[in-house]
């Protein structure tokens, strides 16, 4: 099994290859390579920064995008985007502007607004993931997240809870994507990458 963990410069490409492996991952490419995409088993888009500057970085690759959608969207390949990887799945993020995301889930990237004045931004640390619907990656637990902004929209299969409910994972087909970090997020980011080489969608 090939998973192709994506490198447009823009995630902590190092500690998510760790992650991998560590979860038993023993084929994995590091690569920006549309080619290599286009024949992996499984997919990972990692992201940290702005979103603006995240899409744009992503779409600098030529033909990056089109071969993501046509293995994950088109041949079902099984995807998990990370943090700001898993913003881009909407269809707009408004950081520094508003931006194009990929449109894979309706949706929009927004400045986290509490509704408790101790809640602070960024959303930083290790906080409950509590599962709206079943999914078999998705389960209770804590994980770590550090983000401020998050994704408001559809397919929301998990939230945390920052002064009122934030999405911490989304999910559709083959596509998860995850608000916090699974290779920070110590035995249960783990186990969630274990879940994610074996599930068969």
């Amino acid at each position: 099994m090939t998973l192709a963990l994506i490198d447009y410069q823009a995630g902590n490409l190092h500690s998510v290859a760790n992650a991998l492996r560590a979860a038993g991952c023993d084929d994995l490419a590091v690569t920006a390579d549309p080619d290599l995409v286009l024949r992996a088993d499984r997919i990972v888009l990692p992201g940290v920064g702005a979103f603006g500057a995240c899409a744009a970085a992503l779409r600098a690759i030529p033909g990056m995008i089109e071969a993501m959608r046509t293995r994950v969207l088109d041949r079902g390949a099984p995807f998990l985007g990370i943090c700001v990887g898993m913003q881009l799945l909407a269809d707009t993020g408004e950081e520094m502007g508003t931006h194009a995301g990929l449109g894979w889930i309706a949706g929009q990237v927004r400045r986290i607004d509490p509704a408790g004045s101790d809640a602070k931004v960024p959303h930083m640390g290790w906080n409950d993931v509590v599962p709206l619907a079943d999914h078999p990656l998705i389960v209770p637990g804590e994980a770590y997240f550090l983000h401020s902004y998050a994704f408001y929209g559809d397919d929301v299969i998990a939230t945390t809870d920052h002064a009122g409910p934030v999405t911490a994972a989304v999910a559709r087909d083959t596509i998860v994507g995850v608000q916090f970090h699974p290779e920070k997020s110590q035995r249960y980011g783990l186990a969630l990458l274990e879940r994610f080489l074996a599930w068969q969608p």
